[in-house]
């Protein structure tokens, strides 16, 4: 038979069916569940005590295919107007059959909520947080897929006025009080109406007992059920009894969901087998045109086309923004295919060719976001070495260009989770680093243009640590230098000082084995930043003396002058205010030579406060006429107002307060009341 006669109909979908019924049958199924929440739980029961008020606990277990999402997902919907605080999804296993670590889980439960995700918390750190942000909350989690008990019970809110539906294939022992409602196949008339609605009533209605004969030999199954009736749908002038009787005569050890899946892939045609072959490589489960295009090889209208057919056959199922997911009941079946139908040096060039077009994407989606950026290989960016994205590139391709900025930064969020998977599987596989490295680089750039640093900063933290081990991995000294110290910044961002020394030590070390100056002098600075946090003023003028003697060898002229403030400032904290004023003059003179007039302003300022702490008021005064000079030349308002009263102080200590009025009537005449417009940084921040 050839491909032509193999190939689904188009347009041949009889007039009466309807869209397939997102859900069928399972009532006793569904009261069941609703009569459980209130029911008495098992240690009340047994005269036992719970340790705590926690939320109830309700389990859908059944065997993938089995509708047990698709159950918890109608329930959720009946009773998610009897929790107010909201409904909360998460996914506990990938399509591929790995655990989702219950960081990430707790993670997205708290972006869900609108809680800050702190970067690079721990998950103990991460559920504590999310179990506050539940407390008082009457709100409804549902829970898919779950391995174990070990993935649930961190996740359950202390709270009893919330409820958590959990999936899972078998019990979740250890966790009290769970009665699991156990899925077998659907009931003979939900079947049928399930198979009515995908293929029409007419061909069940010739032979209604055909229609029987094939929910039986799909054994109630919902998953084959639809593959069996998108296979009717495609096939018009084919009878219900022929497609039973082709299932009966399959190999009975195959399970019902295989003999469906059978069916169905061997009625594809070849270049639509391989392309189904080769979805399971899609990452998080999730395809669209563009990967499904880059994993076959072929264009992507003709891969929009394929998977629209695979939707049509419940192949696939539609998602948003253009997105199919994978099924992950066809996931292993999907797979044992790839490995006997594919050679590994296919299925590599596959993986490789998706991962550059998801570099393209982000490289476009770059350019569109930030159209005037230019190529950098600091060590502050995620991968010196690696060229980066947009700037001067050549313009790509029609199909893969961004109308607006608002597209691309829309693109960039939907499908930020496949990102970051497709991410993490590129690190992962060991044999395509290049492009991973290419891949995390875009990433980083293309979220940090979007959404800033600072907000960024939970994915950034993730994103790094794939950077370092790569680095690791291949010794790459010079990326595990920058990788560490991204990583040192956030953890010194978000309060882990200790964790964050430690990074910039190491980093340290990698960028003297690379033989790079800057990242051992931006090392030696930081380390002096971290115990300048930790008050060790001794060991922070230290570690900052020693990148200044580097600095001064190379000439590196801003770097002396920012470093020289940085000393200035240790050294007051520390009450040695001769130290504190040298380095002060000096880093003024660094400015001077420099040109940087808002520069030299600050340090004279700061010049100023340590002379007014050395007990030199005179002298301050001075000083401080010289910064609102400066600051007026550099237009600083805020900092002329700052010294505005910072001299009104000073003169009424020297026993002027005619003229301090003076001064602070100038200040607020510059800023208003503002009393945030009265503080003055140093110029190390």
């Amino acid at each position: 038979m050839t491909d032509e006669a193999l190939e689904p109909d188009r347009g041949t979908v009889p007039a009466d069916a309807a869209a397939p019924p997102a859900f069928v049958g399972r009532r006793r199924e569904l009261k069941e569940l609703r009569e459980d929440i209130a029911r008495t739980g098992l240690d009340t029961l047994s005269g036992r005590k719970a340790k705590a008020p926690r939320a109830r606990v309700l389990l859908v277990a059944g065997r993938p295919g089995s509708g047990r999402t698709a159950l918890a997902e109608e329930f959720a919907r009946q009773t998610a107007p009897d929790y107010p605080g909201g409904l909360l999804r998460a996914r506990l296993t990938t399509s591929g059959g790995e655990r989702v670590p219950t960081e990430r889980t707790a993670r997205e439960l708290l972006e869900a909520l609108g809680e800050p995700t702190p970067p690079g918390a721990d998950g103990d750190e991460l559920t504590s947080a999310l179990r506050a942000a539940l407390a008082g909350r009457r709100a409804l989690l549902l829970l898919d897929d779950a391995a174990d008990a070990e993935q649930v019970d961190p996740l359950l809110p202390d709270d009893s006025d919330c409820l958590v539906v959990a999936t899972a294939e078998g019990p979740l022992t250890g966790i009290p009080d769970v009665r699991p409602c156990t899925l077998g196949g659907l009931d003979t008339p939900a079947a049928v109406e399930l198979l009515t609605a995908r293929i029409g009533s007419v061909r069940v209605t010739v032979d209604p007992r055909a229609a029987e004969t094939l929910a039986e030999e799909c054994a109630g199954q919902p998953a084959a059920l639809a593959l069996a009736g998108g296979w009717l749908a495609a096939h018009p002038k084919a009878s219900v009894a022929d497609v039973a009787k082709q299932l009966h005569d399959m190999p009975a050890e195959r399970g019902a969901l295989a003999r469906a899946f059978r069916l169905v892939y061997e009625s594809l045609p070849a270049p639509a087998q391989r392309t189904l072959r080769l979805l399971p490589l899609a990452p998080a489960g999730a395809v669209d045109a563009h990967t499904a295009s880059a994993l076959a090889g072929c264009s992507i209208a003709a891969a929009q086309s394929t998977l629209e057919d695979f939707a049509a056959l419940a192949l696939v199922r539609p998602a948003a923004d253009g997105q199919y997911l994978l099924p992950g009941c066809l996931v292993p079946l999907l797979r044992a295919l790839l490995e006997t139908g594919e050679r590994p040096a296919e299925v590599q060039l596959a993986r490789a060719r998706m991962l550059e077009r998801t570099v393209r994407l982000l490289q476009s989606c770059l350019a569109v976001i930030e159209p005037d950026g230019e190529e950098s290989e600091v060590i502050g960016s995620p991968l010196p070495g690696v060229p980066a994205p947009g700037g001067r590139s050549a313009a790509p391709p029609r199909a893969l260009r961004f109308p607006d900025a608002r597209a691309a930064g829309a693109w960039l969020d939907g499908r930020l989770p496949v990102l970051t998977a497709a991410a993490r599987l590129a690190v992962a596989d060991g044999e395509l680093d290049t492009l991973a490295r290419r891949l995390v680089a875009a990433l980083v750039r293309a979220l940090a243009a979007h959404r800033g640093t600072d907000a960024a900063a939970p994915e950034l933290y993730g994103l790094h640590g794939l950077v370092l081990d790569v680095a690791e991995r291949r010794g790459l000294h010079r990326e595990r230098a920058a990788a560490l110290l991204n990583l040192g910044d956030l953890d010194h961002d978000t309060g882990r000082t200790r964790a964050a020394l430690d990074r910039y030590r190491a980093a340290l070390d990698a960028g003297r084995a690379a033989n790079d100056p800057y990242a051992t002098g931006r090392a030696m600075e930081s380390v002096g930043g971290a115990y300048q946090e930790l008050g060790d003023w001794h060991r922070a003028a230290d570690w900052f003396g020693r990148a200044l003697a580097q600095s001064l060898s190379r000439g590196e002229r801003a770097d002396e002058a920012r470093l020289n403030g940085r000393l200035g400032s240790v050294h007051t904290y520390a009450g040695r205010y001769g130290e504190a004023l040298r380095c002060w003059r000096s880093a003024a003179a660094g400015y001077r030579k420099l040109a940087d007039v808002p520069g030299r302003a600050r340090a004279l300022s700061e010049m100023a406060r340590v002379q007014e702490y050395a007990g030199r008021p005179e002298e301050s005064l001075h000083t401080c006429r010289a910064a609102i000079d400066l600051a007026r030349e550099a237009g600083d308002q805020r900092l002329q107002a700052a010294l505005q009263v910072r001299l009104a102080d000073t003169l009424d200590r020297l026993g002027d307060p005619a003229a301090a009025r003076l001064h602070r009537a100038a200040a607020d005449r510059l800023l208003g009341d503002d009393p945030a417009a009265c503080e003055i940084r140093s110029a190390s921040g």
